[in-house]
């Protein structure tokens, strides 16, 4: 398997990756999501190596909502991440910008070795207006490190949203608060990527505590 199978495209360190990134898109993305692609950027210019790539719906059509099954997609990225540790020594971080993170987090569920770190943009808790219907049905069962970078006016949950439904999931959490944000992470006065890379590597390097 190569990066042309999960439609990806890599972005190169100056030296050695100190391990992989794999960053996938929303609901009516493509792996050129301006925020995904500055995200990656970011991760390489910190010595990683960084993937963006299309989920298999989007593979399959350039435009247009998530068609067929969820799981398939969720096969996609069992696959982007199997690929992940034959890119580079080191740990493998995985998310993704609000579907494609919300899938990335069931396949963390799942496949727990498949994943040292999730970091998960616009989690999206609940349609907007519906504050009822959770999408953490699989949270009980994520152990690794998860980084959440949320927007303060996201309509997809609001923070005190965020911080009630994260108490469910067993890993260590942290919440990185985009100021006046809205689902789509824009800032003009705070860099997201910079904030969301640096909790990361905060969670790397501070792993929990055997107890």
């Amino acid at each position: 398997m190569s990066l042309d199978d999960i439609a990806g495209v890599a972005h190169l360190p100056a030296g050695p990756p100190a391990g992989v990134v794999m960053l996938t898109h929303g609901a009516g993305g493509s792996r050129e999501s301006p925020l995904v692609i500055r995200i990656c950027a970011e991760w390489a210019a910190r010595g990683w190596l960084a993937v963006r790539y299309n989920l298999p719906y989007r593979r399959r059509r350039p435009k247009g909502p998530p068609s067929g099954s969820a799981a398939g997609d969720r096969d996609g990225i069992v696959e982007a991440l199997t690929l992940a540790r034959t890119l580079a020594h080191g740990p493998v971080i995985a998310g993704g910008h609000s579907y494609g993170g919300r899938q990335t987090s069931m396949v963390a569920a799942e496949h727990p070795e498949l994943v040292d770190l999730l970091t998960l943009f616009s989690y999206p808790l609940h349609p907007p207006g519906k504050p009822d219907r959770l999408r953490t049905e699989h949270f009980g069962a994520i152990t690794v490190s998860t980084v959440f970078t949320h927007g303060a006016s996201d309509p997809f949950g609001s923070i005190e949203e965020v911080r009630d439904a994260v108490r469910a999931i067993p890993g260590p959490v942290e919440i990185v608060e985009i100021t006046g944000a809205r689902h789509d992470l824009g800032s003009t006065s705070l860099d997201v990527p910079a904030l969301a890379v640096d909790a990361a590597l905060r969670a790397l390097s501070d792993p929990p505590s055997a107890t």
